[in-house]
This record gives C-alpha cells, structure tokens and sequence, in this order.
C-alpha cells in the first residue's frame, strides 16, 4: 500500500513540484491543510518559499500550527524543507526585524555571510554518521535557493538517554545547517524536489521512516 502524505497547503507558493516529486517515488499525495488530513497522514510535509515572516504569517492565518504542533507531539513523521525547514528554529531575522519560529530546535535563521546571495544552485553536503534520510546519497549534490540560514547549533541534551539529532552542513559564505534529523522531525533547507535523482532518493528514504 503506497504511503499517504499530505503536503500542508497554506499558501506557500508553488507546492506542485513537491507533490509530483512525491507521488513520483509512490506517495498518494494530498495538498491540504485539513485538520484531519495533517493527523492521519503518514507523513506530513511543510513547504516554504519567501520571507520567515510571511512564511509565520500564513501558518497561523491558515490554522494549522495548532495541528502541526499536535503532530509533532506525537511523534508523526513531519518534513519540513527550505523556509519550511527555517521555521522549525526559534526564530529568523531579516532586515533587521526578529520573527518567532515554531521553536523544535534551538538557534537564528539570518543573513548568509557570503558576497553573493541568494546561495543558488547545487552543493555538496557533510553527512553525519548514522543518517537515514542521506542513506545512499551521501557524496550526491541537492539544490539550494536561499538567502538566510542557520550558522550554529547548539542542542542541550537534558536527558542522558536521548539521543540528538543528526545534523547535516553545507557551506555558502560559511558553514550553515543543510539539515536535521530529530526523530519523526526532518527537515532540509535544499529543495529535494528539485533535486533530481538524488532529491528522490532522500524522499524515498523519508518515507522509509514511516
């Protein structure tokens, strides 16, 4: 039975490239921003294109961070990719003004520190050891199209028997943070679904999870 994910629709631009990616690698895929489409997914996909803050705005003005948060919660597989993956962090800034994230993961998305922006284009990423979601690709270049990023991580573990995400570097400018993996929460600051033979592969891997 092919896996049922639910690509979150609340107004993030042209999705249509993620869903097609998806239903390419066997997904039936639903774009929606139903509550009981985001809950009974097996896997819940969070797109994002432009700014932090208009990415927040239309989260909370489309109803579903209260859903999504829900899911997390429980521990329901969650992807998140380019400012969709931002969001996940405490907070972004841009032009100098300070918009509160979700929270999942600690640190700042800001300004990449390079001389030419946006990071356009496909880069290599470094792969920490034990990946699922790079299982098979890990030498592979992904599609990046982003100005902002996030430059350090710094992830207390308060308990001694959790274990901490994985977290995978590219480098623009500087180093910053291409992805997570943190349980059922996954997200990639590249764009999989444009990126070619690999970007499927780390979809299918996703989807292996669940």
């Amino acid at each position: 039975m092919a896996p049922k994910v639910t690509v979150l629709d609340y107004g993030a631009g042209n999705v249509r490239s993620a869903v097609r990616a998806l239903e390419h690698v066997g997904a039936e895929v639903k774009l929606s921003r139903d509550p009981q489409d985001i809950k009974e997914a097996d896997g819940l996909l969070v797109p994002g294109v432009g700014a932090y803050a208009a990415v927040m705005d239309a989260l909370k003005a489309s109803g579903s961070l209260r859903h999504l948060g829900y899911r997390i919660a429980g521990g329901r597989a969650t992807m998140g990719i380019c400012v969709g993956h931002q969001v996940f962090f405490e907070a972004g800034v841009e032009h100098g003004v300070r918009t509160e994230g979700l929270g999942e993961w600690p640190g700042v998305v800001e300004r990449l520190p390079a001389p030419v922006v946006p990071h356009m284009g496909w880069n290599t990423v470094q792969v920490p050891e034990g990946s699922r979601l790079f299982e098979g690709i890990e030498d592979e270049r992904f599609y990046f199209v982003h100005s902002y990023g996030v430059l350090e991580w710094n992830f207390d573990v308060t308990q001694p028997a959790m274990r901490p995400p994985l977290v995978t570097w590219a480098e623009h400018g500087a180093p910053f943070i291409a992805a997570v993996e943190n349980g059922s929460l996954s997200a990639t600051q590249f764009h999989p679904e444009k990126s070619g033979d690999a970007g499927a592969a780390l979809l299918k891997n996703w989807m292996g999870t669940f």
